[in-house]
């Protein structure tokens, strides 16, 4: 049975919705712990809970961590950068750690917002760097930030994420995603956080999104329940028609490992608007499976889509005819 999650948000967080959910076929769903805490997200741990009992069913719950992902400091509003201008990151500018900004120097690329935004650095003066704006975009509080071609070293946990784990048992939490997974130690850390915080049965869904953390894949497996092939980040660390063959690659290890792994990002992205899929949304998912997934996820199209349930039911659908080509070459018919 491949495991169907979909991401909690406005667009689905009431019972309703999340029963329809559940009946379409969902078994679990990810909480995004990137701009909130989970003290904060009891209510809906309750509804998801609630939903899923009247659906009959009994649901896995994930939290995605904040991990060593690099991410820009908060702030109100929205800051336009639009193509062509300059900006400041730093100081009472757009916040930004100060190890992010002794990373740069003058011609290094930066993406920010999943990769949606593209600068480049002109000049770095102490705890300051301003950059000009390739691709335009507005950018929000706690957006991702990456240097092309650069790692920063970062703790594998953030204070924020072991603050969250106090309440992970309590709370029915199941597993956790660990972004940004570089080696072994990260997870040995979690693992141990995990002791510490009361919590050890909880699984660890490892997401692999960075070349580092391919590198090194068969160095942390198995320090691991599940790998998690998270192509949004992914996507940033290589020109986009490299991915479909580090994807591959990825699959093809996890396979020989027997690690079970999920396939994430933008499966669905046009049912964020539309009720209906293209078709090569569907042959993604239909390929990840035959890839051998054992999960495929969806973030937006169920957190702020139009159309929550018609995405879990061609999620369902079509994993299910994957599944079931399989089970048909297995017996030779």
């Amino acid at each position: 049975m491949i495991d169907i999650f979909g991401t909690l948000g406005p667009k689905c967080d009431n019972e309703i919705m999340l029963k329809e959910m559940f009946l379409r076929g969902m078994t679990g769903i990810r909480i995004n712990l990137s701009h909130v805490k989970l003290f904060d997200c009891k209510d809906s741990i309750d509804r998801i809970k609630q939903a899923a009992k009247e659906a009959g069913t009994t649901p896995k719950i994930l939290i995605d961590m904040q991990g060593p992902e690099l991410r820009v400091g908060d702030f109100d509003g929205v800051v336009s950068l639009a193509k062509g201008y300059y900006q400041t990151l730093g100081d009472e500018w757009i916040p930004v750690d100060e190890k992010i900004i002794r990373a740069m120097e003058p011609g290094d690329e930066i993406l920010l917002d999943d990769g949606k935004i593209l600068a480049q650095v002109k000049e770095v003066k102490g705890t300051t760097a301003e950059i000009y704006v390739k691709r335009s975009g507005g950018l929000t509080g706690k957006k991702s930030i990456r240097i092309v071609g650069k790692e920063v070293p970062m703790p594998a946990l953030t204070d924020e994420d072991i603050e969250n784990l106090k309440f992970a048992s309590e709370y029915g939490i199941t597993g956790i995603m660990q972004p940004f997974v570089r080696n072994r130690d990260d997870l040995l850390a979690v693992r141990n956080q995990l002791q510490i915080s009361g919590c050890p049965d909880l699984r660890i869904y490892a997401k692999v999104e960075s070349m580092e953390g391919v590198e090194n894949l068969e160095n942390y497996i198995n320090d691991c329940d599940e790998i998690i092939i998270a192509r949004g980040d992914l996507g940033n660390a290589m020109p986009l028609w490299e991915l479909p063959g580090v994807q591959k690659r990825i699959a093809k290890t996890c396979r020989e490992h027997n690690k079970p792994f999920m396939v994430v990002t933008q499966m669905l992205s046009s049912m964020e608007k539309s009720a209906v899929p293209t078709r090569a949304e569907v042959s993604d998912i239909y390929n990840a499976v035959l890839d051998g997934a054992t999960s495929v996820m969806v973030t937006g199209e169920t957190a702020i889509g139009e159309y929550p349930h018609e995405v879990i039911k061609y999620l369902v659908n079509t994993a299910n005819e994957a599944d079931k080509k399989i089970k048909q070459n297995k017996t030779g018919e």
